[in-house]
């Protein structure tokens, strides 16, 4: 989903463990503050209505372009703490893009409860990634290329399922978006402990995707399949 997908592996070599250890820290560090205004942003979507007026085509379109581009600026601006903020600022939108299918769920009766389930779905995920990264010792570089092909497959079905509006591809795309970004999250992981990314602004924008993705997915899964009408 980012062009940062496509990974250099030079910081493999010469990397301390200090080093590494501080990277991950300050990554797990972010992320957690980076839920924040994600959670800010879903709220203003959701109270607004704003992403829901927009149209599925519309919003499509919206959140490719703010979404690629504010990851763009998150790259150029890695190297400073200007790029904290600007993390910051793609989480607020990636939570204001999320607010049409939250508030979609929340049309459920038991909707806060499929959330919720999601989120400790997700938790779930990244706890079992993290832990498999910190005691495999495999190098798992040369998933990355297949990942990010996995990736474009998958953002090209999702964009054409918006014209098909087509519930048995929806539900394949969920699936196999699971799959994908809990291998990312692995692969992502496991870069990080072995050296391979030495920027934990970088880091951290990486796994939140994974994160973001797998939560997704498992929402739209339990909204089809366990969403109770009033």
């Amino acid at each position: 989903m980012s062009e940062q997908r496509i990974d250099s592996f030079s910081g493999y070599v010469g990397t301390s463990t200090v080093d590494r250890n501080r990277v991950l820290r300050n990554t797990y560090w972010l992320l957690a503050v980076s839920l924040v205004p994600t959670v800010l942003g879903a709220w203003v979507g959701v109270s607004t209505g704003i992403t829901a007026a927009m149209g599925a085509g519309m919003s499509a379109i919206v959140f490719l372009a703010g979404a690629f581009g504010l990851m763009y600026a998150v790259e150029k601006t890695k190297h400073s703490s200007t790029g904290v903020y600007v993390l910051l600022a793609f989480t607020f939108f990636m939570g204001l893009m999320l607010s049409r299918m939250l508030a979609m769920v929340l049309g459920f009766k038991n909707g806060s409860s499929l959330i919720m389930t999601a989120f400790g779905g997700t938790a779930a995920v990244f706890f079992a990634m993290a832990t498999l990264a910190s005691v495999i010792k495999r190098d798992l570089s040369n998933m990355g290329k297949f990942l990010f092909v996995g990736a474009i497959v998958l953002l090209l079905a999702g964009i054409v399922n918006i014209f098909l509006q087509s519930s048995a591809l929806m539900i394949t795309i969920a699936v196999m978006a699971i799959m994908v970004f809990s291998a990312f999250l692995l692969y992502d992981l496991k870069r990080i402990i072995d050296g391979g990314e030495t920027n934990y602004i970088s880091a951290t924008l990486a796994v939140y995707l994974d994160l973001y993705n797998i939560f997704q997915s498992l929402l739209a899964l339990l909204g089809i399949f366990g969403g109770e009408r009033d």
